[in-house]
């Protein structure tokens, strides 16, 4: 399904729409009467669109509770209204994906719900090609093991052709490393798709559940890829922080769950409730979840605990870990002395 343009704010991280870290955040000025209609539209937008009703009623009644009180009355700024309202809808739900930002760029008024456009195509690609789709880093480290720095799960239907061949680049090393420790998610799609080099037959990974229409969509890899596949039966390591986040979750926990992949590093943060972006004003949006995923093999996910890893480590030491453990993996499996002696000097300079 491809993504609406307030969907993909998400996915972008932000950083194409949304005031930086460390920049001057511009001081959208607003009145009572724009306040309270925002407030008012927000209320509206999570009672319809959270994806658990029984908490979308908490949430608006804590809202509608601290309005009466006044605690929003004399904030006549964009931005410190939306971190009050951000922790008012986190209070009672813990859902990190919930949250209520300000955009440097003008948010279109939505007619028949948010559409891309050629503007925010635009938008998006640029943000995508700055950053390589999210591809970061392709290395073949000592011993031929692969090394990918994936840094998001950029939209598919623009991401497709970079991803694939970066998975065709390390097809044929012997052992494959996903660093995923500065990763904050994206598209669901690009998951699946990243995924499908992984095995050899199709293989089903997720379920999202949907509240509107009260559907459930499934994820599996592909029968086809572009390029060549890394195949299903050479180690996998995914390396995972506090910050790794979202569809970068899901990728660690599919691969988890199906006895995949290796995780070694941090527990991740721990949100699983995918959604979209909803304008609140011209300069303000909320992100709320819709959705959950459903693990079709422990029936569940990781909201609010996350990815436990396999090999705990700090999150400085997880590469290193991982490099460890692929030497010691192949080392069993050397076809000849001279293979196996490269491995263990490896392994000596890495102190293991």
């Amino acid at each position: 399904m491809k993504p609406s343009a307030l969907q993909l704010l998400f996915v972008l991280g932000f950083a194409c729409l949304t005031a930086t870290a460390g920049a001057a955040t511009p001081k959208y000025r607003i009145d009572d009467a724009t306040r309270t209609a925002i407030i008012a539209t927000l209320k509206q937008k999570i009672s319809e669109e959270y994806v658990f009703p029984d908490k979308a009623k908490l949430i608006v009644e804590r809202i509608s509770a601290k309005e009466q009180r006044g605690a929003y009355r004399g904030m006549d700024q964009l931005g410190p209204l939306g971190q009050a309202l951000t922790e008012d809808l986190r209070q009672p739900t813990g859902d990190l994906h919930l949250v209520v930002r300000t955009t440097l760029e003008p948010i279109p008024e939505e007619e028949a719900g948010p559409q891309r456009t050629p503007e925010s195509d635009r938008i998006m690609l640029e943000h995508f090609k700055a950053s390589n789709f999210g591809v970061r880093k392709i290395e073949a480290l000592p011993g031929n093991i692969g090394y990918l720095d994936l840094r998001e799960f950029a939209a598919l239907d623009l991401a497709e052709p970079t991803l694939g061949a970066a998975m065709s680049v390390v097809a044929d090393t012997d052992a494959l490393i996903v660093d995923l420790r500065n990763n904050g998610g994206g598209d669901p799609d690009a998951v699946a798709f990243v995924t499908s080099y992984l095995f050899d037959r199709r293989t089903h990974l997720n379920n999202m559940y949907w509240r509107k229409g009260d559907r459930t969509d499934e994820f599996w890899t592909r029968d086809q890829v572009p390029g060549k596949r890394f195949g299903g039966t050479k180690k996998v390591y995914v390396l995972t922080s506090k910050r790794t986040f979202s569809g970068a979750e899901e990728f660690a926990y599919n691969l988890k769950q199906l006895k995949r992949a290796t995780i070694i590093g941090e527990t991740t943060r721990g949100g699983a409730h995918p959604g979209g972006g909803h304008r609140l004003h011209a300069h303000l949006f909320a992100f709320i979840p819709s959705g959950r995923a459903i693990n079709p093999v422990s029936k569940t996910n990781w909201e609010g605990i996350g990815v436990k890893p396999d090999i705990a480590t700090a999150e400085g030491d997880a590469l290193r870990t991982a490099e460890r453990a692929a030497l010691q993996g192949l080392l069993q499996q050397a076809p000849d002395a001279r293979r196996g002696e490269l491995l263990r000097k490896r392994l000596q300079e890495l102190g293991g």
